[in-house]
């Protein structure tokens, strides 16, 4: 539908255009207003609405073109912006000219004002920079879950000026779910804060732990070994699958690291228990259900074995 309106458009500013033309030619006498040429003003306004109604139509038709081959929600929403930045530039510069018809001297304008905003608008401008910046190197996109600054969340939409975030956790919530607030960063954070994502498109997961307390007489090596067990019965084959990703990822890097291709834990002595770490790979996304449910099934292990697992009784924890 939206091409049909652009073709509308181009048509609506084919005929201004010729309205223009004419106007221009004509012979006829026209009064002046207030000392103001009517004739002159009548085709500088209709020239400019010309080329307003013509390039809003081409951008309907290019965006529906381009939109039509883009895979993705998040390149979707990338070539909408980009397109609106370029044609609304564009245009801009159009409407001037052919206001003006003074090219040359429009652009020394152009350069001088241009200088001018650059002090007037230093923080606008930073942001508009942070946003070619953003789809240029691409530190995150819509859809990617990231903490920027004290703020956290997922990204909805990354504009010329701010990127709006849906806030996960916060001061609402005590873990990594949805809050309901949105937070508006402006863009040009990027450029002097930390960014971190944790769901890049490359390797959209992340290394959790979930932590249980067992006491002093419980045997580590079978509390260790169930939680594994657990986590790799749980997790299934989706690990192995994403840890070799992981690997192709560190083999293009100088980065050596051994990765485990199965869930482990790592022990953690504390004053009064023991803290047994289950280390495992999740997206960002799931990482509170998950860690939920492989708690609870961790737990129903042990409890089958109170022999063997102990909890700390009567200590502080």
């Amino acid at each position: 539908m939206s091409h049909r309106i652009g073709y509308a458009w181009l048509v609506v500013g084919a005929v201004l255009g010729v309205a223009a033309g004419a106007l221009h030619r004509s012979t006829a006498t026209w009064p002046a207003v207030y000392g103001v040429p009517t004739q002159g003003t009548l085709v500088a306004v209709l020239s400019a609405a010309a080329v307003t109604a013509a390039m809003f139509g081409l951008y309907l038709v290019v965006l529906r073109v381009v939109v039509h081959h883009a895979d993705t929600k998040r390149r979707k929403h990338d070539v909408r912006n980009v397109l609106r930045f370029a044609f609304g530039a564009a245009t801009l510069l159009l409407v001037f000219g052919v206001v003006t018809r003074q090219w040359l001297g429009l652009l020394v304008s152009f350069g001088v004002v241009g200088f001018a905003l650059t002090f007037a608008l230093q923080q606008p401008l930073f942001s508009l920079i942070g946003w070619i910046y953003i789809m240029v190197k691409r530190p995150y996109g819509v859809g990617d879950r990231v903490a920027i600054e004290d703020s956290k969340g997922d990204v909805v939409e990354v504009d010329f000026l701010v990127t709006t975030l849906w806030e996960v956790g916060g001061e609402l919530v005590s873990s990594n779910q949805p809050s309901g607030r949105i937070i508006t960063l402006p863009n040009s954070v990027v450029l002097s804060s930390h960014v971190y994502n944790y769901s890049w498109s490359a390797f959209p997961y992340v290394w959790n732990e979930l932590a249980v307390q067992v006491a002093y007489e419980t045997d580590l090596e079978f509390a260790r070994a169930t939680m594994v067990a657990v986590a790799d019965d749980y997790l299934g084959e989706d690990m192995v699958e994403r840890i070799a990703e992981y690997r192709k990822n560190l083999a293009e890097t100088p980065i050596e690291l051994e990765v485990r291709d199965r869930p482990s834990v790592n022990v953690v002595q504390k004053e009064s228990w023991v803290e047994l770490r289950l280390r495992y790979l999740v997206h960002p996304k799931r990482g509170q259900r998950v860690r939920n449910e492989l708690y609870e099934r961790v737990l129903a292990r042990f409890n089958e074995e109170p022999e063997r697992v102990k909890f700390p009784v009567g200590r502080n924890r």
